[in-house]
């Protein structure tokens, strides 16, 4: 896999995740440790996003 597809992909991800953040944010029955563990996923794509990024 290529580096610009593997961002690619890393992307994607980031942005299924922030999709899903902001459903189970707006549905009182998801747990908040639920909601917290979404975001720390996220940042970890994050972070993986941008240290490619810069290499």
């Amino acid at each position: 896999m290529s580096l610009s597809s593997h961002l690619q992909e890393l992307r994607r991800k980031h942005q299924h995740l922030s999709d899903a953040v902001e459903r189970a944010q707006r549905s009182p029955a998801t747990p908040a440790l639920d909601i917290a563990e979404m975001k720390k996923q996220k940042l970890r794509i994050k972070e993986e996003i941008s240290r490619l990024s810069t290499s």
